[in-house]
């Protein structure tokens, strides 16, 4: 995964942090076909992710009304769904609007 190409602020970010059970049990596949899905969606700007112990995906969207369609996708709410009952024993979801970014 690379840095995501975002464009000038505002934006909106939204954090995902996790811990994983233990074993796979899907999970890879589903966290692809996540990822899919989401840049289908009107709005999506990209994402990063990193795993090491705690994972954190951050997805980066134009606006608060992508963001609420993107939690309400039918197969996005399977994924949470699965989620909780699989794949995390604990996690956290952050919504920020970004007012700045800068790199090289």
């Amino acid at each position: 995964m690379a840095i995501a190409d975002t464009p000038s602020p505002p934006y909106y970010a939204v954090i995902f942090s996790s811990l994983r059970t233990e074993g796979d049990n899907g999970y890879g596949a589903m966290a692809e076909r996540m990822l899919d899905l989401a840049a289908e969606q009107e709005g999506f700007l990209g994402a990063e992710g990193a795993r090491e112990g705690l994972g954190i995906t951050v997805s980066y969207w134009s606006s608060l009304e992508a963001i609420r369609k993107w939690k309400q996708n039918a197969e996005h709410l399977d994924a949470q769904r699965l989620g909780r009952e699989r794949w995390y024993s604990a996690f956290k979801v952050r919504v920020a609007r970004v007012e700045r970014d800068y790199g090289i």
